[in-house]
């Protein structure tokens, strides 16, 4: 196998399971293990793979949390553009993600709190403080129903079997 088939599948099959064991891996990929093992580590080195994360659906544990999506936009300063402004925003600890994105707004911040008035508290105390933001809009994320690709609201489904008398 081309080794840039060998990554590119390499990084779909962990991306879906990143737990997935260096002999499973393997034969999945029909490759030796020690092929596989160095494929994994040459990527982990160069940071294509940046990390690996346990998805937990909080909604089924008894730990309150408010995730939000907040729209940000920007006026980048001279000379430092976007970038700068992500790393300021992205340096907060409650601060899952943030993206560069088209449309309206120029970011998209991602952010899990304990509570509204601490996601609030976030959004109007350190946020809409910083000299480049303009405007914001927060979105509260009332249900997720697929997350990184992920089902979380499965269906319950029936397995019984069917007696008829």
């Amino acid at each position: 196998m081309e080794q840039q088939e060998l990554r590119k599948k390499l990084l779909q099959i962990v991306e879906k399971n990143s737990r997935i064991a260096i002999d499973e891996l393997a034969v999945m990929l029909g490759v030796p293990e020690i092929d596989a093992a160095g494929a994994l580590q040459s990527m982990e080195e160069e940071g294509i793979i940046c990390g690996y994360h346990t998805m937990i659906d909080w909604s089924k544990t008894s730990i309150e949390a408010v995730s939000a999506l907040i729209e940000v936009k920007v006026t980048p300063q001279r000379g430092m553009g976007f970038d700068t402004v992500a790393e300021r925003i992205y340096k907060y600890p409650e601060v899952q993600s943030v993206y560069l994105m088209s449309g309206g707004f120029d970011l998209m911040v991602i952010l899990e709190g304990k509570s509204l008035q601490e996601v609030a508290g976030f959004v109007s105390n350190k946020l809409s403080t910083m000299d480049s933001i303009l405007s914001t809009a927060t979105h509260f994320i009332l249900k997720k129903y697929k997350d990184h690709g992920t089902i979380l609201t499965k269906k319950y489904e029936d397995t019984r079997e069917r007696v008829s008398p």
